[in-house]
């Protein structure tokens, strides 16, 4: 599968955006946790029928929406 970078992201933004959902999907996912709950780790809801990648591109989005801020 390809991911399709959105129009409005930079390619490398949205690479590593993904790259750190999956990070933490695994982390959850090792936990035993559901794809609910790596949402709720975000401060995202879902309708409950996710699946992890989906959630994993949810998460990469919500990451992207907010940038983060530097320090010198």
């Amino acid at each position: 599968m390809t991911l399709s970078v959105p129009d409005y992201l930079s390619p490398i933004q949205w690479h590593q955006a993904v790259a750190v959902s999956r990070q933490e999907c695994a982390r959850i996912f090792r936990d035993g946790g559901a794809p609910q709950d790596a949402l709720a780790a975000f401060g995202l809801s879902g309708n409950g029928s996710e699946n992890w990648e989906r959630v994993v591109d949810q998460i990469a989005s919500e990451i992207c929406a907010h940038p983060m801020k530097r320090a010198a």
